[in-house]
């Protein structure tokens, strides 16, 4: 591993890097709008769910998959579609995916194909030399930043509890990492149904800031 090399990735991860995050919400706004999400401690435990048993540990398997040099992308990508719970969470996926993809080529040289976004990630990284649960870590930390800002500015939270949270959930991060990186894809799954009811109630939401 170079620092150099680290950098890209978090270059790549950092909110400033033009794949559109901070539009995206997982349904959060549904929950904070339903009282599900309503303090620090309801955010904290909602996110840990969903890093443990929901979209983040099925993210952090595609990662290290696509990570793999003869991983069959096509069958991640069905995979990673197959495995969004709605419209909305198809679309984020898709979308964050190809304009990540667009601008690593851009910057790179080389050409990524659109690919729903943890197989964006993990193909990108394959030429970083960084470990596999290194790329997964830092994936995974920043999809968590992106939906405790969500909880910040619509609970709302102020900002040295989002940071709080974060911190909380670092451990959680670093065991559903652990777990992922051992996971077979035929072992693939997520247990999230209130996450998926909220992502799916958003599209039906009136007023909506988030566009899942």
């Amino acid at each position: 591993m170079t620092t150099r090399n680290l950098l890209t990735l978090v270059q790549w991860l950092s909110p400033s890097f033009p794949t559109g995050a901070y539009a995206y919400g997982q349904g959060l706004e549904a929950a904070i709008s339903a009282g599900d999400i309503g303090s620090a401690a309801t955010c904290r435990d909602w996110l840990a769910a969903v890093l443990r048993h929901g979209s983040g540990l099925t993210d952090a398997v595609l990662v290290c998959h696509a990570m793999a040099p003869d991983a069959d992308l096509g069958a991640l990508a069905d995979l990673a579609d197959a495995l969004a719970p709605g419209a909305e969470r198809l679309r984020e996926t898709r979308e964050m995916g190809h304009a990540f993809a667009r601008t690593v080529s851009a910057l790179t040289g080389q050409t990524l194909p659109p690919l729903p976004y943890p197989v964006a990630v993990g193909v990108a990284a394959r030429g970083l030399g960084l470990d596999r649960e290194l790329v997964a870590t830092l994936y995974l930390a920043a999809f968590a930043a992106n939906l405790v800002q969500v909880a910040v500015r619509f609970v709302p939270l102020g900002q040295t509890e989002g940071q709080g949270i974060l911190a909380d959930l670092h451990p959680v991060i670093e065991t559903t990492v652990r777990h992922a990186a051992e996971l077979d894809l035929h072992d693939i799954g997520s247990a999230t149904l209130r996450a998926d009811l909220a992502s799916l109630s958003h599209e039906t939401m009136e007023t909506r800031i988030f566009r899942t």
